[in-house]
Order: C-alpha cells, then sequence, then structure tokens
C-alpha cells in the first residue's frame, strides 16, 4: 500500500475540507439524524471535526425534476 499521497497531503487550517463534504453513506445501524430522526439505509453523511452527522436522503425521480 502507497503512503506518499497521505505524507503530502498538507492542510493550512486544523479542519480539513474533506470534513466540509455531504458524501452517500449506507447506514446498517440506524444512527441520529440533524433533527433527531433515526435514519438508516442511504444517507448523506458529513464529520464535523468531532463527530460524524446524518441526513435523510432521498431520491428524486428525474421526470419529476425536469
Amino acid at each position: 500500500m502507497c503512503h506518499a499521497f497521505d505524507r503530502n497531503l498538507k492542510t493550512a487550517s486544523p479542519q480539513s475540507s474533506w470534513t466540509e463534504i455531504w458524501h452517500l453513506w449506507t447506514v446498517i445501524v440506524p444512527r441520529r439524524s440533524i433533527n433527531g430522526q433515526l435514519v438508516y439505509g442511504k444517507v448523506w453523511r458529513r464529520h464535523d471535526g468531532r463527530d460524524w452527522i446524518y441526513k435523510k436522503f432521498t431520491e428524486f425521480d428525474s421526470e419529476e425534476a425536469a
């Protein structure tokens, strides 16, 4: 395994930019979302520097969005 990328990765701030990015994640064990609901399955997930934050993922119909 090559770790050259990890060694060369420098950030100017203590909180790196990846903590600001929401990404799709599959939750098997229900987690508490930012508004207090239990979420599982496909969710949006982001790290706030200390904890993971979860938001419910709702799929949309591409025909409705057009």
